[in-house]
């Protein structure tokens, strides 16, 4: 094929192809990269193959501290079975379409679990553990746009083909079920719900981490020196209920430079809670629900203390306001307390003002 640049430069490039057809198919899609403005990102694109990307996207963007261990473990997983539809496509030749299909085609089949005895199957694949996959996809060709390997990401312009019931929704833990919680949880763990619902940290990237000196109790106060966005760096205030919590957790700690000290793996700390508070939570009788959302709890108890929008989302140490949607459900329980005052017999009251009538 040959074009003539934006600078009027001619310039001649193989199709790659000796179908008439698709030759003048990368033609138009040249000219129309040109007349975008686009076409150095699309040469680049074009000789970086999917498989190529994901690796230097998991060498470089996807490990601490650019992210968090475990989303790092997600991450990989995900990368897995992408790589299995896309590792020899081009990046520019990955389509809406093409993610569509390989979302469809995950969903159609079973897990598998590896044994001595090989591989077993079975039930399908939760809707869930397939949209994860979509949006590490979804981060990896973000970052190839912001890199200006890509010209868009594909995934803006796919649809998840089927709904995912409670993909993102905050579980509100209310004062009772916390205290039962509390009643059944192991002394380390009830610090930790006290401490998550009082400051709103995150479990495994600031908590479970956190080194002794960096607590301040007598100015109740907090380092947090690495989070998972920039935001999340800064001093982080305390509460009585916070300190008390902090304390107990100090006092049963140890010598050890960490506040929740692990000699089972090569961190230090503790790095999983996840068969603990599921037993807790059993012990408890309380619905299963993601440690996580304690955070949620605490946005939305500020919330309904009357805190504007704003605050919360900086205690939340949190940089879009948009994300404070996420973790609070404050407008619903106020919305439901204002539907509580409504007066049903507003037009059938007397009017009994104290000033003259006419009879």
């Amino acid at each position: 094929m040959r074009y003539r640049e934006r600078d009027g430069s001619c310039r001649r490039e193989s199709t790659f192809t000796e179908d008439w057809n698709e030759a003048h198919k990368r033609l138009r899609d040249r000219l129309q990269a040109r007349d975008n403005n686009i076409l150095d990102v699309v040469k680049k694109g074009e000789s970086l193959s999917f498989g190529q990307w994901a690796d230097f996207f998991l060498e470089n963007y996807s490990k601490p501290p650019m992210r968090a261990e475990k989303t790092h473990e997600v991450n990989l997983r995900a990368a897995k079975h992408l790589k299995n539809a896309f590792a020899s496509s081009r990046l520019v030749d990955i389509t809406a379409d093409n993610v569509e299909f390989y979302l469809r085609d995950r969903l159609r089949q079973r897990i598998r679990i590896k044994s001595s005895l090989g591989f077993r199957q079975k039930g399908m694949l939760q809707p869930a553990t397939v949209h994860q996959e979509f949006r590490v996809l979804r981060r990896v060709l973000n970052v190839a746009v912001r890199k200006k390997l890509l010209p868009a990401n594909p995934c803006s312009g796919v649809e998840f083909p089927v709904r995912v019931k409670g993909l993102f929704r905050p579980h509100y833990v209310s004062w009772s079920e916390q205290k039962r919680i509390e009643l059944q949880a192991q002394p380390h763990l009830r610090n930790i719900v006290r401490i998550i619902t009082e400051t709103g940290l995150r479990v495994y990237k600031e908590l479970m981490s956190m080194k002794k000196d960096q607590l301040d109790l007598p100015n109740a106060v907090v380092w947090i020196p690495d989070s998972k966005t920039p935001n999340g760096i800064a001093e982080v205030p305390l509460t009585p209920l916070a300190i008390d919590a902090f304390k107990d957790q100090l006092a049963i700690a140890g010598d050890g430079p960490y506040l929740f000290p692990s000699d089972l793996n090569s961190t230090g700390h503790q790095v999983e809670l996840k068969t603990v508070w599921r037993k807790t939570l059993r012990r408890a009788k309380v619905p299963y629900f993601r440690i996580y959302d304690l955070r949620s709890t605490y946005a939305t108890r500020l919330s309904a203390g009357g805190v504007a929008d704003e605050w919360v989302t900086q205690l939340l140490r949190q940089g879009d306001s948009q994300v404070f949607k996420r973790y609070s459900q404050m407008k619903l329980h106020m919305k439901r307390e204002a539907l509580e005052k409504i007066n049903r017999q507003a037009n059938e009251m007397a009017l009994n003002s104290g000033t003259a009538m006419v009879q």
